[in-house]
Protein backbone atom coordinates (compact mmCIF):
# COMPACT_ATOMS: atom_id res chain seq x y z
CA UNK A 1 0.00 0.00 0.00
CA UNK A 2 1.16 3.55 -0.64
CA UNK A 3 0.63 6.34 1.64
CA UNK A 4 0.29 9.95 0.64
CA UNK A 5 -0.08 13.09 2.90
CA UNK A 6 -0.59 16.26 2.94
CA UNK A 7 0.46 18.64 5.09
CA UNK A 8 0.94 22.71 5.28
CA UNK A 9 -2.47 23.70 5.04
CA UNK A 10 -3.90 26.63 7.63
CA UNK A 11 -5.48 30.24 8.04
CA UNK A 12 -3.79 32.69 6.04
CA UNK A 13 -4.84 35.91 4.97
CA UNK A 14 -5.46 37.35 2.13
CA UNK A 15 -2.22 38.19 -0.03
CA UNK A 16 -0.75 36.05 2.18
CA UNK A 17 1.29 32.84 1.34
CA UNK A 18 1.16 29.29 2.09
CA UNK A 19 3.63 26.04 1.52
CA UNK A 20 2.05 22.57 1.23
CA UNK A 21 3.84 19.50 1.00
CA UNK A 22 2.88 16.17 -0.17
CA UNK A 23 5.10 12.69 0.46
CA UNK A 24 4.47 9.99 -0.57
CA UNK A 25 5.39 6.91 1.16
CA UNK A 26 5.60 2.63 0.85
CA UNK A 27 7.40 0.03 -0.98
CA UNK A 28 7.86 -1.25 -4.49
CA UNK A 29 6.08 1.82 -6.32
CA UNK A 30 7.24 4.65 -8.70
CA UNK A 31 6.07 7.88 -9.13
CA UNK A 32 5.09 8.95 -12.35
CA UNK A 33 2.99 12.36 -11.86
CA UNK A 34 2.49 14.46 -8.94
CA UNK A 35 -1.08 16.81 -8.72
CA UNK A 36 -2.92 19.11 -6.61
CA UNK A 37 -6.49 19.36 -6.43
CA UNK A 38 -8.74 21.18 -4.48
CA UNK A 39 -12.80 20.63 -3.16
CA UNK A 40 -14.34 23.62 -1.61
CA UNK A 41 -17.39 22.51 0.43
CA UNK A 42 -20.88 22.30 -2.16
CA UNK A 43 -18.55 22.14 -5.35
CA UNK A 44 -16.93 19.62 -6.98
CA UNK A 45 -12.87 18.98 -7.11
CA UNK A 46 -10.75 20.82 -9.26
CA UNK A 47 -7.33 20.39 -10.37
CA UNK A 48 -5.11 22.87 -9.51
CA UNK A 49 -1.36 21.57 -10.49
CA UNK A 50 0.55 19.02 -11.93
CA UNK A 51 4.57 17.93 -11.79
CA UNK A 52 5.28 15.09 -14.03
CA UNK A 53 8.39 12.58 -13.24
CA UNK A 54 10.30 14.25 -16.40
CA UNK A 55 9.69 17.54 -14.96
CA UNK A 56 7.31 19.21 -16.54
CA UNK A 57 4.32 21.13 -14.72
CA UNK A 58 0.65 22.63 -15.39
CA UNK A 59 -1.59 24.83 -13.92
CA UNK A 60 -5.03 25.64 -13.85
CA UNK A 61 -5.70 29.18 -14.90
CA UNK A 62 -6.99 30.19 -11.93
CA UNK A 63 -3.39 29.94 -10.16
CA UNK A 64 -0.68 30.06 -12.61
CA UNK A 65 0.51 33.07 -12.06
CA UNK A 66 0.58 32.68 -8.30
CA UNK A 67 1.48 28.95 -7.65
CA UNK A 68 4.39 27.15 -8.02
CA UNK A 69 4.70 23.35 -7.68
CA UNK A 70 7.93 21.45 -7.54
CA UNK A 71 9.23 18.46 -6.79
CA UNK A 72 11.99 17.18 -3.92
CA UNK A 73 14.87 16.04 -5.14
CA UNK A 74 13.83 12.11 -4.08
CA UNK A 75 10.83 12.57 -6.24
CA UNK A 76 8.25 11.28 -3.92
CA UNK A 77 7.98 14.72 -2.04
CA UNK A 78 5.76 17.41 -3.38
CA UNK A 79 5.59 21.01 -2.60
CA UNK A 80 2.67 23.71 -3.81
CA UNK A 81 3.74 27.38 -3.18
CA UNK A 82 1.26 28.88 -3.03
CA UNK A 83 1.43 33.21 -3.02
CA UNK A 84 -0.94 36.24 -3.31
CA UNK A 85 -4.16 34.08 -1.84
CA UNK A 86 -7.29 35.27 -2.38
CA UNK A 87 -10.47 34.07 -0.55
CA UNK A 88 -11.92 31.82 -3.53
CA UNK A 89 -8.67 29.76 -2.66
CA UNK A 90 -10.30 28.67 0.55
CA UNK A 91 -10.95 24.66 0.09
CA UNK A 92 -9.27 21.24 0.92
CA UNK A 93 -6.23 20.72 -1.13
CA UNK A 94 -5.68 16.87 -2.04
CA UNK A 95 -2.60 15.33 -3.43
CA UNK A 96 -2.87 12.97 -5.71
CA UNK A 97 -0.18 10.25 -7.14
CA UNK A 98 -0.07 8.58 -10.13
CA UNK A 99 2.33 6.06 -10.27
CA UNK A 100 3.11 2.52 -11.00
CA UNK A 101 3.28 -0.18 -8.20
CA UNK A 102 3.42 -4.09 -8.45
CA UNK A 103 3.91 -3.28 -12.09
CA UNK A 104 0.69 -2.09 -12.37
CA UNK A 105 -0.79 1.85 -13.04
CA UNK A 106 -2.88 2.89 -10.05
CA UNK A 107 -3.13 6.10 -7.68
CA UNK A 108 -3.25 7.48 -4.28
CA UNK A 109 -5.23 10.37 -2.62
CA UNK A 110 -3.91 11.93 0.23
CA UNK A 111 -6.76 12.49 2.81
CA UNK A 112 -6.24 16.62 2.18
CA UNK A 113 -5.24 19.41 4.26
CA UNK A 114 -7.70 22.85 4.69
CA UNK A 115 -6.78 26.26 2.92
CA UNK A 116 -8.58 29.28 4.32
CA UNK A 117 -7.97 32.85 2.93
CA UNK A 118 -10.14 34.85 5.28
CA UNK A 119 -9.16 38.26 7.05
Amino acid sequence: QVEVVESGGGLVQPGGSLRLSCVASGSGFHIFAMDWYRQAPGKQREFVASVTNIGSSNYSDSVRTRFTISRANDKNTVYLQMNSLIPEDTAVYYCHARLRVEGRWSDAWGQGTQVTVSS
